[in-house]
């Protein structure tokens, strides 16, 4: 039983409740097997007195064993302390030595910087005196009468003692020393020029190491642009090679800024001058090759915007290299390379977008088989048309020519999208392309032409012929076909088409600018008259049927001398039938 409630209480978390209850349960299920159904109250004192008494001599078992523990612990804690203390015993005479080597390191290299000092005190001037010395002797060699015999083991020793003596040769008074001054002059060009040249071999064989020496020299003499320029003509000589310019700038790049890293004190100067280079150079010349031909416009805007929008997208990809410069070097470099290209932009986009609307016009008109015409408009066209009316009601006879055209209306929503699907193209440019000082006057430009080329040239050209095709109402009693009312449906659509490109594509360019309420009048002043036009030949249209609708039925009513007694005689006439029939169609035409 002592195991068993060592079990039991070891368990986590230990409830004493239940190990009474479980110690309960077990006494009377120990009774229920030697076949005792009822309760035992006297056997379940027994067990608990047992188990109280078995639970307090493990308790006392338990006692002692942490007793035991708690001794060793103690015995444990105590040699732990012997350990520390003499460990810092140690420490502390490790510390005093630490002290005492650090104040003899110190005595020492105080010594060694003392002697040091010294040694250099003595040894500066000597050196001094040594190249003095020695560029006296070389100065003696340029003073001498006749060519100069120096001759030096390595081109950079020669190079330190000839960039010293042009210096000298600086300050030396005119006079005696002017042919001196000459030989070194010359001397010194002819060191450059050998620099340079090993500058170059080294580049070729790809030397970083005598490159970098070769800079270093070089950036005392006044030809170290040379070298830079060398390095540059070496570098892009063999680049570009493929047609496409574009696609070598960025890789050029990215392996020769890495050399220059490594070669030269300032390589954020030599790239800007590198990419400079490129551009003036090398995109100039392929953009100007590429645009030199303007007699294909359309074709000269798409190379334009191409080429623009590629330079655009160069450019950024550039301006992560540190060039030394400004923010706006590199679109300062990209707007001198096209500035005279948008200078006349805008002329050939309108030019050229106007050449295409009159181009699909024509095409559209050719096949309908129309040939355009010159319309007469205005005030004595409406009183012509009203006295043709006016003589032919009352002479009974029709002297109106009036030609319908077979009902074509001279309208196309195809064709006006065509027209609208340029003119985005040319807006799209026209962001692009224009100065922000010159992007809402060439916006309103754009739009100009289209207004003119799709409503007054189309829009209301058709108009006025159906104007002029509208019946006159007449004697006769042929029914008048009235086409305007296709003529309104088709205009509203081509207007609200056009209405929707000057929201889109005008007016976010021009919102913020005085252009705003100039495009605004713009509009209102075209496309009022059409309304106006459209109002009028609505009601010429409406006049003609109820004229007609008149007209015949008083002449009907003339032929049997009509007289209705009722409105439903009159209803169930022919004539009615025929007007009904009529006006029936009309309002499912509108």
């Amino acid at each position: 039983m002592m195991q068993q409630y060592m079990k039991e209480l070891e368990q986590e978390p230990f409830d004493p409740e239940e190990f009474v209850e479980r110690l309960a349960w077990r006494t009377v299920d120990s009774n229920r097997e030697e076949g005792n159904s009822t309760f035992d109250p006297v056997l379940m004192h027994e067990t608990f007195s047992q188990a109280i008494k078995d639970l307090q001599l493990l308790l006392e078992r338990q006692q002692k064993k942490c007793e035991k523990l708690e001794q060793a612990c103690h015995d444990e804690e105590a040699n732990h302390w012997q350990d520390i203390s003499k460990l810092q015993e140690k420490n502390k005479s490790t510390v005093s030595l630490f002290q005492e080597l650090d104040e003899r390191i110190n005595f020492v290299a105080t010594k060694v910087i003392h002697l040091g000092d010294q040694l250099e005190s003595v040894n500066t001037p000597r050196s001094r005196a040594v190249q003095a010395q020695k560029l006296m002797n070389h100065f003696a060699e340029f003073l001498s009468p006749g060519p100069v015999m120096a001759e030096f083991t390595q081109i950079d020793e020669a190079a330190d003692v000839i960039q010293k003596l042009h210096l000298i040769a600086q300050e030396l008074p005119p006079g005696k020393f002017e042919e001196a001054k000459k030989k070194i002059a010359v001397k010194y060009d002819e060191i450059e020029r050998a620099l340079i040249e090993e500058f170059v071999e080294a580049h070729r064989k790809y030397d970083v190491n005598r490159m970098q020496e070769i800079a270093a020299i070089l950036s005392h003499f006044k030809g170290y642009t040379q070298c830079v320029d060398a390095f540059i003509e070496h570098s892009q000589s063999n680049t570009f090679g493929g047609k496409d310019v574009f696609s070598d700038v960025i890789p050029m790049c990215e392996k020769n800024f890495n050399l220059m890293s490594q070669v030269f004190n300032n390589p954020e100067q030599v790239m800007g001058k590198f990419v400079l280079n490129i551009y003036h150079f090398k995109l100039q010349k392929y953009i100007v090759g590429k645009l030199s031909d303007k007699s294909d416009a359309d074709k000269y805007l798409k190379n334009l915007m191409d080429l623009y929008s590629r330079t655009v997208q160069l450019s950024k990809e550039l301006s992560r290299y540190n060039m030394g410069t400004d923010d706006t070097y590199l679109s300062t470099l990209t707007r001198n390379i096209f500035q005279k290209y948008f200078d006349s932009y805008i002329s050939i986009e309108t030019k050229s977008l106007k050449e295409k609307c009159i181009t699909i016009l024509n095409k559209y008109y050719e096949s309908k088989g129309h040939q355009k015409k010159q319309l007469q408009v205005g005030g004595f066209q409406d009183l012509r048309r009203d006295l043709q009316a006016v003589i032919g009601t009352r002479a009974n006879i029709n002297i109106a020519q009036i030609e319908d055209y077979g009902g074509e209306t001279f309208l196309s929503e195809e064709m006006a999208i065509a027209l609208l699907q340029e003119t985005k193209l040319a807006f799209q440019r026209c962001q692009l392309l224009s100065q922000q000082a010159e992007l809402a006057d060439n916006a309103a430009r754009i739009m100009d032409v289209l207004l003119d080329q799709l409503i007054t040239e189309h829009v209301e050209y058709a108009i006025e012929l159906g104007l002029q095709a509208v019946p006159i109402p007449e004697t006769k009693t042929q029914q008048p076909q009235v086409y305007f009312f296709n003529i309104v449906s088709q205009a509203n659509a081509v207007i609200h088409l056009v209405e929707k490109q000057f929201s889109d594509s005008l007016i976010p360019i021009v919102i913020s600018t005085p252009k705003h309420g100039e495009c605004l009048q713009m509009k209102k002043r075209i496309l009022d008259p059409i309304e106006t036009k459209l109002d009028t030949g609505l009601d010429r249209s409406i006049n003609a049927v109820v004229g007609w609708v008149k007209i015949f039925l008083q002449a009907e009513q003339k032929k049997t001398d009509f007289r209705p007694e009722t409105d439903v005689d009159t209803l169930a006439s022919p004539a009615c039938s025929v007007v009904v029939q009529y006006m029936s169609s009309i309002v499912a035409h509108i």
